[in-house]
């Protein structure tokens, strides 16, 4: 009886040690966005995350933090760094000290339109940066690239022209390229922290800003402007990237099936966003905000010393970008 009873205890402890062993195996990786849950760049890589489960078995999960709950752009790309997160959608202008050519992208009217930015990303071009991305000092691997739509200008009053700008204060992006690009347009550039916007539009600290019609649903800014003026002055795509240190632990078969998913991601994310765009400018119409067409031309035309001081540097890649059908 004794020796059957020390049979079964090392059994059960054989098993007990064989359990975490296997538990050890199930990897968790932490993905994270700015945005909230539904939103697309959320949703792809939600979507992806499943798809990544189906095919390792369930060894391999993703769980989204969406809504800054691990931080900003900055504190995601440090967690990225040190692989206390895998997973992280990020800007274009965080990964522009990493590889400069990256910067092309934030250009007013680099691209024709969001078929041809759509088609550079998903071209060598795009290929080939994501690559330099990935073998620079950022300790990070650059997945694929994902759509943020086309920024227009929305205030109070149509913007068809850059006369129409003329004395309005209008909020951009804290960098120095995109303020002047505003001034160039007409108007006063004014850098401001997106978090203060809302109010600043409400008590005119500003007359208005510049983004995606998702984004001025999202944050209730039609609230504050009624007036969306098509310019489409910048269309900035956007990156997500893996840690790599993170990385370098995976098999080469886990890190081939991450890349073809993250490319079915960056294609998927599109159509969601697309449906996203559609919705909220339907939306945002029902909720009494104007849409006017504007003289791209002319936009066009008046940001050229922008894209000429900026963009010298770039002359080949922007020549590439612009034989791109």
């Amino acid at each position: 009886m004794i020796r059957r009873n020390l049979l079964l205890s090392a059994a059960a402890l054989a098993a007990a040690f064989a359990m975490p062993a296997g538990a050890q195996q199930k990897q968790i990786w932490k993905a994270t966005d700015v945005h909230p849950l539904g939103y697309p760049t959320v949703e792809a890589i939600v979507r992806m995350g499943a798809k990544l489960e189906k095919a390792t078995n369930g060894s391999i999960s993703i769980q989204m933090y969406p809504s800054m709950q691990l931080g900003g752009e900055k504190e995601m790309i440090e967690q990225a760094q040190v692989g206390a997160l895998q997973i992280a959608r990020i800007s274009v202008g965080a990964m522009g000290p990493v590889v400069d050519e990256v910067n092309v992208f934030n250009l007013p009217f680099v691209f024709r339109d969001e078929t041809h930015m759509r088609h550079v990303i998903d071209g060598p071009i795009g290929t080939e940066l994501l690559e330099r991305m990935s073998a620079g000092a950022s300790r990070l691997i650059a997945l694929g690239w994902m759509d943020a739509g086309t920024r227009n200008v929305y205030s109070n009053k149509p913007v068809t022209k850059p006369a129409d700008l003329k004395g309005m204060k209008i909020r951009m992006m804290g960098n120095p390229l995109f303020v002047e690009t505003m001034n160039a347009m007409g108007g006063n550039g004014v850098a401001m922290g997106f978090n203060e916007l809302y109010s600043a539009m409400q008590t005119g600290v500003v007359d208005g800003a510049e983004n995606n019609e998702p984004t001025v649903l999202a944050q209730n800014h039609y609230q504050v402007a009624k007036v969306y003026s098509l310019t489409g002055h910048l269309i900035i795509p956007e990156i997500f990237v893996f840690s790599k240190v993170s990385w370098e632990k995976l098999s080469r078969e886990d890190q081939a099936l991450l890349k073809k998913l993250s490319r079915e991601a960056q294609i998927e994310q599109r159509t969601l966003w697309d449906d996203k765009t559609s919705k909220a400018t339907d939306e945002l119409k029902t909720k009494g905000v104007q849409f006017v067409a504007a003289d791209k031309e002319a936009f066009y035309k008046v940001t050229q010393p922008i894209r000429d001081k900026y963009g010298s540097k770039y002359s080949a890649l922007l020549k590439r970008i612009q034989d791109t059908k």
